[in-house]
């Protein structure tokens, strides 16, 4: 289903591949979605000093709205404290799960990653498109407050889980070990 033209998005053309680049095309969209997803973060403090790549307030600022807009997050009053909001991806943005573990490949393949940060990607990829419904599901019970759908796996499997455990191997392989000397 086609959406309609909004005033905050004006369109240079119909093509559905460019569409697409005029929403996510940007520096900073979908790292921030990144985060949100993987790092499940939903605070704007935690977006802004959990960024690895170092984004700027005014910057985040602009890319929250931005997303807000193209209607990839939702923004609340946080219920656990009432000057906080909390963002939330939506169904557009939860269904970018293959379209991430794809670009995530592709980086891996093409660009001289770390294998720490590239391990979450892989393990994605790998797990195919099973680990990405189950993932998505996983995303829209904390982010829709939708109940999950029985997949194969146990009831307390976790995608994001799994991907962080793989995350946390790599990362204490990289650190130098002390001698005690």
């Amino acid at each position: 289903m086609a959406k309609k033209k909004s005033d905050a998005m004006a369109q240079r053309s119909g093509c559905a591949i460019n569409l697409a680049t005029e929403v996510l095309g940007d520096r900073w969209s979908l790292v921030v979605l990144r985060d949100m997803m993987f790092g499940n973060w939903r605070h704007f403090r935690e977006l802004l000093a959990n960024s690895m790549e170092g984004i700027a307030s005014n910057i985040l600022a602009a890319r929250l709205k931005h997303l807000q807009a193209a209607g990839l997050i939702t923004c609340a009053e946080d219920p656990t404290h009432k000057q906080k909001l909390i963002y939330s991806l939506t169904e557009p943005a939860i269904q970018l799960v293959p379209v991430l573990a794809t670009l995530g490949e592709w980086g891996r393949r093409h660009l001289p990653v770390t294998r720490e940060l590239s391990i979450r990607a892989q393990v994605l990829f790998e797990g195919g498109p099973a680990m990405w419904d189950d993932f998505m599901d996983e995303l829209r019970e904390f982010h829709l407050g939708q109940k999950r759908r029985r997949s194969g796996q146990s009831p307390r499997y976790s995608v994001l889980k799994r991907l962080n455990e793989a995350y946390e191997a790599e990362r204490r392989k990289s650190k130098p070990i002390a001698d005690g000397r």
